[in-house]
């Protein structure tokens, strides 16, 4: 009898942990970020490179955080919580978002993820599969749908606007600029391959992404293997 009760105490602690993110909050902590000093800058300039077939291969997740951090994380000697990118006024308007299809990075699962700078984490923001949605909002670019992972790189002007005004969105594409060439950095770094894309339908990708009404997507960056 208390075998019983206890596998279904098992089952039903397990169901509860399969919950959609509509009903809990799914974060995922990211271990540090690493030094990967395989290659000097000047190498890794020589490797960057726009890559647009991809293999079907599995990242690892720390590859995929070693990335991230690159791209936007807070610097680890920082107590001020300057970031690995400059930005105007230390204001840091971008937010990024990871696009995960299924099988694609080791012990992470398909979905959409909002990156959290301060916690160094991803929270899960739509769970699935939206590889293809995502191909279909950046004009039908098939690549799109075989690279594991994309990086989406919006903001809210509104932040920079507060204190620059006029000038706002030259200082917002700037930071962006930044964060897209420290991706293809890390990405080069740890063999991988990326490319950088701006044509895409903002209304599609922000309904794909899931993004506040008052963010504008700025980039695109699959990732992956390079075939």
């Amino acid at each position: 009898m208390l075998l019983k009760i206890a596998l279904i105490f098992l089952f039903l602690l397990g169901f509860e942990d399969m919950a959609s993110c509509d009903d809990v909050t799914v974060q995922i902590k990211l271990n540090p970020p690493f030094q990967t000093g395989k290659d000097n800058l000047k190498t890794l300039l020589d490797k960057r490179y726009s890559c647009r077939s991809f293999l079907e291969k599995k990242i690892k997740l720390d590859d995929l955080t070693a990335i991230i951090w690159y791209c936007c994380g807070e610097k680890t000697n920082s107590a001020s919580g300057s970031r690995t990118i400059p930005s105007a006024g230390a204001i840091y308007p971008l937010e990024l978002y990871v696009l995960v299809g299924k099988d694609c990075v080791d012990n992470l699962k398909e979905g959409i993820y909002h990156y959290i700078v301060k916690e160094h984490s991803l929270r899960l923001v739509k769970e699935g599969e939206w590889r293809q949605q995502l191909k279909n909002a950046c004009l039908n670019q098939n690549f799109i749908a075989e690279a594991p992972v994309s990086l989406v790189i919006a903001a809210q002007f509104a932040r920079t606007a507060n204190r620059y005004h006029e000038r706002a969105q030259r200082y917002v594409y700037m930071e962006a600029g930044h964060a897209c060439q420290n991706i293809y950095l890390a990405a080069a770094d740890l063999n991988l391959a990326t490319v950088e894309i701006g044509a895409f339908s903002d209304d599609k990708l922000k309904d794909t992404i899931g993004l506040p009404e008052d963010y504008t997507p700025i980039a695109v960056m699959p990732i992956g293997y390079a075939k």
